[in-house]
């Protein structure tokens, strides 16, 4: 029974076989009322969770919080791969528009193509002439990078503006551990400073 905890733990995604054990470990030493409390709160979760029928993030009604916020600026459009994505651009606190989960990225090796993901929908979305600029935030990888050529591609005709999330250097880090197209962006980014 403690194997069968394990397993079901390590196939979560992050969740490797060493912490899929402490985890099934710790379930067993902690106390049945937080067990309890953890083994219904997934419970609830899955059963009162579900995707915003506007943006495709998470809500636990038809519409999420963010699309029902009237102080939200309806004519700026963040395109994220995942809602996850949407918790990361939420905490910086400079965002205040609106949002469009796109449910993944291009990936023809994972077999992932555009009619995979949340594209017809956005479409829609951009045909009522309010949204007047897309901000393309794919993770700045392979897929995403495919995705967000795509996707610009795709609504350029349109006459929207259509931006991309600055990347280069990491605050804190080192130039010399960084990677040739991190390092290329950064230079393609930089900015005046006004002294």
């Amino acid at each position: 029974m403690v194997q069968d905890l394990i397993d079901e733990l390590g196939r979560l995604p992050g969740i490797g076989p060493k912490s899929a054990q402490r985890i099934a470990f710790h379930v067993l030493t902690a106390d049945p009322a937080d067990v309890r409390r953890l083994a219904h709160l997934l419970v609830e979760v899955k059963e009162k969770v579900r995707f915003c029928v506007e943006c495709g993030n998470v809500a636990q009604a038809e519409r999420c919080r963010i699309c029902l916020d009237t102080r939200r600026d309806p004519t700026v459009l963040c395109v994220v791969e995942e809602p996850k994505d949407i918790v990361a651009v939420e905490r910086s606190r400079e965002f205040r528009g609106r949002y469009h989960v796109l449910g993944g990225a291009i990936s023809p090796i994972d077999g992932i193509g555009p009619d995979d993901l949340r594209v017809k929908e956005l479409m829609v979305r951009l045909t009522d002439d309010v949204v007047t600029e897309i901000i393309l935030a794919t993770d700045p990888n392979l897929e995403g990078e495919a995705t967000a050529t795509y996707l610009a591609r795709l609504v350029k005709p349109m006459g929207l503006r259509v931006t991309r999330l600055a990347s280069g250097l990491p605050v804190g880090g080192d130039l010399e551990y960084a990677d040739e197209i991190t390092l290329g962006r950064a230079f393609e980014g930089r900015r005046v400073l006004d002294v």
